[in-house]
């Protein structure tokens, strides 16, 4: 699976004009499953996340998770994450898995991510969603490429 984590001050998203999620400070938390991923890499995917390290401590360096802060994170699907861009302007997502497997696989890596205690929102599979945030540091964080 792959992941874009942004630390947060708040987050949400929008379908059809519609605030579905929303979340203060935390993580968004952009997510895709890839082809021969299984519920193994979306639960430790999840627990990697829940415990990443990359908020500040009192001292001012990022040394805190999630967890330790008491945030939140909004879980939204991102197919486009699979994007091969080696040939061409046109980027392929053949290597996504398929929208059935991709669905499931996001559901789990969220209720995971719920189960390791961080409170957990979500974007809707498949929708044409408007996400708002705002990055805050700005600290983007790529995961499983």
């Amino acid at each position: 699976m792959r992941a874009v984590v942004q630390r947060v001050t708040r987050a949400s998203v929008d379908v059809a004009g519609e605030r579905i999620a929303e979340i203060g400070p935390g993580l968004l938390v952009l997510v895709c499953a890839m082809q021969g991923d299984g519920e193994e890499d979306a639960r430790r995917l999840a627990g990697k996340i829940a415990r990443l390290r990359i908020f500040r401590d009192e001292a001012g360096r990022m040394n805190r998770s999630v967890l330790d802060t008491g945030g939140a994170a909004l879980v939204v699907s991102q197919f486009t994450l699979a994007a091969d861009t080696s040939r061409g302007n046109r980027p392929g997502f053949s290597t996504a898995a398929p929208p059935g497997e991709g669905e499931r696989l996001y559901r789990l890596f969220a209720e995971a991510l719920a189960g390791e205690g961080v409170p957990v929102q979500t974007g809707r599979f498949g929708a044409d969603m408007a996400v708002s945030l705002v990055n805050d540091g700005p600290v983007t964080i790529p995961m499983g490429f």
